[in-house]
């Protein structure tokens, strides 16, 4: 693992060692501090909902929780806006300065070249370019790396007006590309698309705009990462 260690320790010691007692007691306070990059677009940023609602923001709160004050989460850094599509993500990314390593990464992109009518073809080149750069992220540890799913927004009211079963098959196609390269490249895959699909015709988890998450569906995906995030610490220890 690459978890950072802040290490407080406290030692009594007399100037000869000899003059240790058996007694004397060695105290050492290990405290890991994770760093959390999110990569992606509106559904990474959480449209239309407060920041504290995103599913990275919660993803954090309930590491936090579940940790209490055994481990450092810092906020969540987000790499994301709404509308980009794969080559606009990449671009920002080759504008940004990162830090060195984060410990893990999610990566969520996608939507938006379906949309637009891009190849699915196109998808799966500008997405394994995306995702080596998030194992970079990592630290080249490619199990640290989480991708999400692509929400199906056909299944929305504010797709009432259209073709919601051409939508519905080519975001099952690019959600099977994503899922394919994630797996080759031996990251995690975490599939939010069918419970999503399931709570859109319901009001509590859409957003005003009638398109995006409300914060309640934003917490289910949370409590997927979290579930995997945990995980992979506990598989470490």
């Amino acid at each position: 693992m690459i978890f950072r260690r802040n290490d407080l320790s406290k030692q009594q010691t007399t100037n000869n060692k000899k003059q240790q007692t058996p007694n004397t007691k060695h105290f050492l306070y290990c405290i890991m501090t994770i760093r959390y990059l999110a990569l992606g677009d509106s559904y990474t940023i959480g449209e239309q909902v407060p920041l504290h609602d995103n599913f990275p923001y919660q993803a954090i709160q309930l590491l936090r929780k579940h940790y209490s004050d055994k481990h450092e989460f810092i906020a969540p850094e987000i790499i994301a806006k709404t509308g980009w599509t794969t080559d606009e993500l990449n671009d920002h990314i080759s504008k940004t300065y990162f830090l060195k390593k984060y410990d893990f990464v999610s990566l969520l992109i996608g939507v938006n070249n379906q949309y637009r009518g891009r190849s699915v073809e196109n998808y799966k080149e500008e997405f394994t370019h995306l995702l080596q750069q998030a194992i970079e992220f990592a630290g080249d540890i490619s199990n640290h790396v989480f991708v999400i799913s692509i929400p199906d927004w056909g299944k929305t009211p504010f797709a009432a007006e259209r073709d919601i079963l051409k939508i519905e098959q080519e975001i099952d196609e690019y959600n099977n590309a994503c899922k394919e390269i994630a797996l080759a490249l031996h990251c995690h895959f975490i599939d939010i698309t069918t419970s999503q699909r399931a709570d859109s015709h319901m009001e509590e988890f859409i957003a005003e705009d009638k398109l995006h998450p409300s914060g309640k569906e934003y917490g289910k995906w949370a409590e997927r990462l979290f579930e995997g995030v945990v995980n992979l610490m506990e598989s470490a220890v």
